[in-house]
């Protein structure tokens, strides 16, 4: 049996203590195996107890649980192939057995994806749902599950699915202009497709000039904290953090390294990255760390930029979050562009967090349309873009055909329409076991 069509498994639910494991079973004769363990098939998508069975020749039928069975027969499944999902009692003796039964009867375990690799070569999805839905999987605040369930549920693809559809008629077209050159086709109509041509351009420019706000909402935000040394960067990250992941201390140049902390503004993942202490040193440790502040702040979305009395830190972007601490000390003067805080005192914190929540909000905020969320999508439609504007540039129909055939390739590879073989490990290998 070939490999892409050979039964596999995998469990669905994550390792651990829990009450209940979802084993999934999906592939050609997968209505066969699940005869062996369990009897006669349960009505297809109902559930239904029943206890499982190993079955070996010459040995007497072991029982290995009681379980809720369900029955998928295909295309109407998940993979589009005939699919089944065992609810088991998650202990790891159970797990064990109901694999080493079905390995017994010819199925093998998943690889990362190929649950989802399979509903994409059954047409059941594309790549971008695919990928929308491994965004579903990892999403941590409630902004990265809309923007991933929107994704999965196919708004980006009918976006590229429409652009594709009139690539095609517009390529019909131009093919049409270099075929019957000399027959009376209506006057207007090459500059019509030119004029089609480039308002397709102008919207691809338009999706890609989004400032990377559903990228950076899917892989989350950076913003470093910069200051002179014990202007309280260190207490600021614990304070925002809500725990001690900095060592504070009243000795200038604790702080050698970036530290690194995971926190939620504004429904957006952030990380907050405390830097060494910014001056002049003799010391080589602490001028390394010197230098990767300057790197963290030059590759920040945001910079915060704390002081305390007038030590304002030089060569700071202009949109920097300007935090003065220790007011409790001495206060923010009047007119002063600057977020007075004491941490020590936790005042004007709340101010400041609101402050943190809408810039996050701000830079992952998409203004119209559904952004672009990878990578692999912008250079995908940066390329189509480009053979656009080339083909634009063309006066031979020849050399502009040949120019909108290659776009038609690109957006093709987008969705997985067309050479897309190369990619399919890429993208499938960062889903987790049994999806």
């Amino acid at each position: 049996m070939p490999t892409e069509q050979m039964p596999i498994f995998a469990l669905a639910t994550g390792a651990g203590r829990a009450a209940i494991a979802v084993m999934r079973l999906t592939g050609a004769g997968c209505g066969d195996m699940l005869q062996r363990l369990c009897g006669p098939l349960p009505p297809p998508r109902q559930a239904s107890l029943r206890g499982l069975w190993r079955r070996d020749a010459g040995a007497a039928p072991v029982l290995l649980d009681r379980a809720l069975v369900l029955w998928f027969p295909g295309p109407r499944s998940y993979t589009g192939e005939d699919s089944a999902e065992l609810h088991l009692h998650a202990g790891p003796a159970v797990i064990a057995g109901v694999a080493d039964a079905l390995v017994a009867l010819g199925a093998r375990p998943a690889e990362p994806g190929e649950f989802t690799r399979r509903a994409f070569a059954h047409g059941r999805l594309d790549l971008i749902e695919a990928e929308g839905i491994a965004d579903l999987i990892d999403a941590e605040t409630e902004a990265q599950r809309r923007q991933a369930l929107d994704q999965a549920d196919g708004t980006l693809s009918r976006i590229y699915d429409g652009w594709a559809a009139r690539l095609r008629t517009l390529l019909a077209h131009q093919e049409a202009l270099i075929d019957f050159p000399d027959e009376d086709l209506p006057p207007g109509v090459e500059q019509a497709l030119l004029d089609d041509l480039t308002a397709l351009q102008v919207e691809m420019q338009a999706h890609l000039d989004d400032g990377g706000r559903g990228e950076k909402l899917r892989r989350g935000l950076v913003f470093t904290i910069v200051g002179a040394p014990n202007v309280g960067k260190s207490s600021l990250l614990n304070a925002l953090a809500g725990r001690d992941a900095a060592i504070v201390s009243a000795i200038a140049g604790t702080t050698r390294d970036a530290i690194e902390i995971r926190v939620v503004l504004g429904d957006v993942p952030v990380t907050l990255i405390d830097t060494a202490g910014l001056r002049e040193t003799q010391d080589e440790i602490e001028a390394e760390g010197v230098r990767r502040a300057l790197f963290h702040v030059k590759h920040a979305d945001c910079v915060i930029a704390m002081f305390d009395g007038d030590r304002v830190p030089d060569d700071i972007p202009a949109d920097a979050i300007r935090v003065r601490n220790k007011v409790d000390l001495a206060p923010v003067p009047a007119g002063a562009d600057a977020i007075g805080i004491s941490v020590r005192q936790d005042t004007g914190m709340d101010a400041l967090r609101t402050a943190l929540a809408e810039r996050a909000q701000v830079l992952t905020a998409s203004s119209a349309g559904p952004p672009l969320t990878r990578a692999r999508h912008r250079a995908a439609i940066e390329e189509t873009a480009g053979h656009l504007a080339a083909a634009l540039d063309m006066h031979w129909p020849e050399m502009r055909g040949e120019e909108m055939r290659l776009a038609m390739r690109a957006l093709g590879r987008l969705t997985g329409a067309v050479g897309v073989e190369d990619l399919l490990d890429t993208v499938f290998g960062q889903f987790c076991i049994g999806k």
